[in-house]
């Protein structure tokens, strides 16, 4: 799973900060995001297919869940060979806490500021100066800043005990 966005501006914040410890850091963290919540301009380049977007986040899976619990890729399969992206438009403070519930069942892609695309590659690129410095995470750890590129090679991990390749 990689994401930027709202995602990455929170971990970032989480590890800049020596206080609380624990999970409250996590907790001061998504409080002040929030606070300072605002879309981004990023070209998404799909299979070679660009395309801009104003984003409160943007997820990339080949499987469903991240953050302890979270179905952000809902349809993702680590078999079938294709990255799912899900695309978080522009939403107000209120609209990200109160659709959050959502995401453990994975019905947020029913909602009119999600988007969920599928590609096999994928560049995600900042536009303009308020995405510069947006930063990526895989798996919770910090990859780097943007751009990033994501590809899936499809077969190329055996899992034992599953009878696929």
């Amino acid at each position: 799973m990689l994401c930027c966005g709202f995602d990455s501006v929170v971990s970032d914040r989480v590890n800049r900060l020596r206080w609380p410890r624990g999970p409250r850091r996590y907790d001061l963290a998504i409080a002040v995001e929030l606070a300072r919540l605002r879309s981004r301009r990023v070209r998404l380049t799909l299979d070679g297919v660009p395309a801009e977007h104003e984003v409160t986040l943007v997820a990339v899976g080949n499987t469903a869940w991240y953050g302890g619990g979270l179905r952000i890729c809902p349809g993702a399969d680590p078999a079938d060979g294709w990255l799912d992206i899900t695309v978080v438009g522009p939403v107000s403070r209120f609209e990200l806490v109160r659709t959050r519930p959502r995401l453990a069942a994975g019905t947020h892609v029913s909602h009119p500021a999600v988007q969920v695309l599928r590609a096999r590659e994928l560049l995600v690129e900042p536009v303009g100066a308020d995405a510069e410095g947006l930063t990526t995470l895989a798996d919770g750890e910090p990859v780097g800043p943007l751009p990033q590129r994501s590809t899936v090679e499809p077969g190329a991990l055996t899992v034992l005990g599953t009878g696929r390749r």
